[in-house]
């Protein structure tokens, strides 16, 4: 887990890795926008090796921050991994 603090120790953002994957990305609202999310991912991708990430396609907002840092589509499911109804991409980078 890699977390992002504010000076004064508050946690504004976090993420998950494993075996490639970003697994999860969270920022508090009030950090969007402002290029935490890109720095993050950027660390993720050289330390890390980030090859993939898996986004809800209900959520365009995301899936057009993650085209924009490079992502590619390769896969849809209608469900989500617990089987939701909440379909699925998932994008590698290109």
């Amino acid at each position: 887990m890699i977390v992002a603090e504010r000076e004064s120790g508050e946690p504004v953002a976090f993420m998950g890795v494993e075996n490639n994957r970003l697994e999860m990305l969270f920022l508090s609202p009030g950090e969007r926008g402002k290029g935490l999310g890109k720095e993050l991912m950027q660390y993720a991708i050289q330390n890390y090796r980030i090859q993939e990430v898996t986004v809800n396609e209900q959520n365009p907002q995301t899936v057009g921050f993650y085209k924009h840092l490079g992502f590619a589509i390769y896969k849809r499911t209608d469900y989500d991994e617990e089987g939701n109804p909440y379909p699925l991409l998932y994008m590698k980078l290109v």
